[in-house]
């Protein structure tokens, strides 16, 4: 948890140093001289970084109802929050 929290503050600190202009800058995902793909940052931060995010946090809540562990209210309440 020390190196996770460490590293939040420090991507938390780039992100808010970043301007509109160094968002759209392009970035390319590579493997040695092969580029897969380039796309300007901003759309790298959605699609892979947010995206992928929020695809594992899905399959975690999958994880817990076979658990019956009660979910928490990830984008507000659940059906196992009480009314």
């Amino acid at each position: 948890m020390a190196y996770f929290d460490k590293n939040i503050i420090l991507a938390s600190e780039a992100l808010e140093n970043c301007s509109d202009e160094d968002m759209m800058k392009d970035w390319s995902l590579r493997s040695g001289d092969e580029i897969f793909f380039t796309l300007p940052k901003a759309a790298v931060m959605r699609s892979m970084n947010m995206n992928h995010m929020i695809h594992h946090r899905g399959q975690l809540s999958v994880f817990m109802r076979l658990l019956e562990i009660p979910l928490p209210g990830v984008y507000g309440p659940t059906a196992d929050n009480p009314m």
